[in-house]
């Protein structure tokens, strides 16, 4: 049995998505941040990190998002979420969601997670005002370079695309207009209707 340890509204959603696209045996638990439980001493046992998402194998514990999603697809290759016999197009799909991860996602945390980088409160004000010029610029590449459409990798829909649907999901608080940004746009809202994420967000509005 896969556990993964979540938090609602955390990118701890790509990996979920991912497990019900494979079908997988799990069971999830939620971690409440606003408690303060991500700092406990029980959950820093299982992610000495602090955060989310953290998957428990039989093998041991898996953290961030890239590795979760490599594991599911590889773990389940049945499910096809990734082309496991291609070396290139696999590092391709590698390429993208590690640029999510740190890129994309670290711009997005500057809104809320200064104290990552700074104790000033200065600092931390300057980096909420440029979120939406340095977020707004990964989403540019994205939009323009790196999404070939229908789905991130092209035909196929991969483990990059729960992954794109999570941070998508973040634009309006990150002072983003998804309007300017049509193919991401368009890729959030046919993910919504996939019975998989469907599924996913029940659990997390629970």
């Amino acid at each position: 049995m896969i556990t993964l340890y979540r938090s609602p509204g955390s990118c701890a959603l790509a990996s979920h998505i991912a497990l019900e696209e494979a079908g997988a045996d799990y069971t999830t638990v939620r971690i409440d941040f606003a408690s303060g439980q991500q700092r406990s001493d029980a959950y820093l046992k299982v992610n000495p990190k602090g955060r989310v998402p953290a998957l428990v194998t039989d093998r041991g514990v898996l953290t961030e998002t890239p590795a979760l999603l490599a594991f599911i697809a590889q773990n389940f290759p049945a499910a096809r979420l990734a082309p496991l016999d291609d070396p290139f197009a696999f590092a391709r799909v590698q390429e993208f969601n590690s640029f999510l991860c740190s890129t994309l996602h670290i711009a997005h945390a500057h809104r809320m997670r200064g104290h990552r980088w700074s104790d000033d409160p200065a600092a931390h004000e300057a980096m909420r005002r440029f979120v939406p010029q340095s977020v707004g610029a990964a989403w540019e590449l994205v939009e323009n370079t790196m999404f070939a459409g229908p789905w991130v990798m092209g035909d196929a829909y991969t483990i990059c695309d729960p992954y794109l649907f999570t941070l998508a999901r973040w634009m309006e608080g990150d002072g983003i207009d998804p309007a300017r940004f049509p193919k991401v746009l368009n890729h959030r809202n046919r993910m919504a209707e996939r019975p998989s994420v469907q599924k996913a967000l029940a659990v997390e509005a629970g």
